[in-house]
């Protein structure tokens, strides 16, 4: 490690989200905040102040002093920040999108492979504690149902609602499917910026399976929550309140399930609805993947979600784009 013991962690770019990562990573104990930098010296001064951690004057001197950064600035900045930091020697975590186009999210790939360095990216809903509660469960869906609604926000429009809100929902559904894509349908409207703002996706897989997928930041209330329907199972997943819940059907009455989770259906009395609400052991996702980079850093392990996985999402999220656009 970089001038001593422990790993050194910084942060490029403290907005909104940069903040955040500033404080969860400041819980990890196996890690210590080399410091941050951002190119806005007024917001720099106000977050070392709050927080009282370094902020370097230059992106160069933060990279010297650290083994690893995440990048936390607008997308179009990604590959230009990433490129640098893994010719630095640092390992990287990049917020979502990887960035905005397939050549530079392959040229950090390619990069990072040759330097042996971790690139991991932040789709974060694969640490949110109700979707780590149904990667214990065996899930092979054929109809998938998304909706991602949020209110308008000025963050995050330098990119259309595929790559800002959808993109989540895409690397969860490439994660959950194991077959390719065969067909993709699309439409979305720009409605208050100058890029698509709601946008549905309709995916139709080798396998049957079929996936319809709709995003929007401009709804009067936010939501995200995830439909799976698959023989006998039904399965729904509130992102926001870390609810899982699960309807199963069974050919037999379990005696000892109580009598409020079942109910009964069919003329013949022979089917029954069994209702599950697990309980789900609370984190914060985002320092549970922030820990999960570190741990695949210390373990020369590969991410959950990789550059290569999330390359793929941005592949998908770029291919509806171009279909909207058509």
């Amino acid at each position: 490690m970089k001038n001593g013991i422990s790993m050194k962690i910084g942060v490029i770019g403290v907005g909104h989200l940069g903040n955040f990562h500033l404080k969860q990573l400041s819980e990890i104990p196996e890690i210590s905040v080399s410091g941050f930098y951002d190119i806005d010296q007024n917001r720099a001064e106000e977050i070392s102040k709050a927080h009282k951690i370094l902020s370097f004057p230059s992106l160069e001197s933060l990279l010297d002093s650290s083994d690893a950064v995440s990048v936390v600035t607008p997308t179009n900045l990604h590959y230009n920040i990433a490129i640098q930091a893994l010719n630095a020697g640092c390992h990287v975590f990049i917020e979502k999108p990887i960035t905005d186009n397939l050549s530079h999210a392959g040229a950090l790939l390619n990069k990072a492979d040759e330097l042996k360095k971790i690139i991991q990216v932040g789709h974060i809903e694969r640490f949110n504690p109700a979707f780590m509660a149904l990667k214990k469960t065996d899930v092979e869906p054929r109809f998938i149902e998304t909706h991602r609604l949020a209110p308008f926000n000025p963050r995050g429009n330098d990119v259309p609602v595929i790559l800002d809100l959808m993109i989540h929902d895409l690397d969860i559904i490439l994660s959950l499917v194991d077959s390719k894509i065969q067909d993709i349908r699309a439409n979305g409207v720009k409605v208050v910026s100058q890029t698509v703002d709601i946008a549905n996706a309709r995916l139709e897989f080798a396998n049957g399976c079929v996936a319809n997928l709709t995003a929007s930041r401009i709804s009067q209330k936010e939501m995200r929550k995830i439909r799976l329907f698959q023989e006998y199972n039904y399965i729904t997943i509130d992102f926001l309140e870390e609810i899982l819940e699960e309807y199963k059907v069974c050919h037999e009455k379990i005696d000892d399930i109580a009598a409020d989770k079942v109910v009964q259906i069919g003329a013949d009395n022979t089917k029954y609805i069994l209702y599950n609400r697990p309980v789900i052991e609370k984190h914060d996702a985002l320092r549970e993947e922030l820990r999960h980079f570190v741990h695949s850093i210390q373990h020369a392990s590969q991410p959950e979600t990789d550059g290569y996985s999330a390359t793929e999402a941005l592949r998908l999220a770029l291919d509806i784009q171009s279909i909207i656009d058509q």
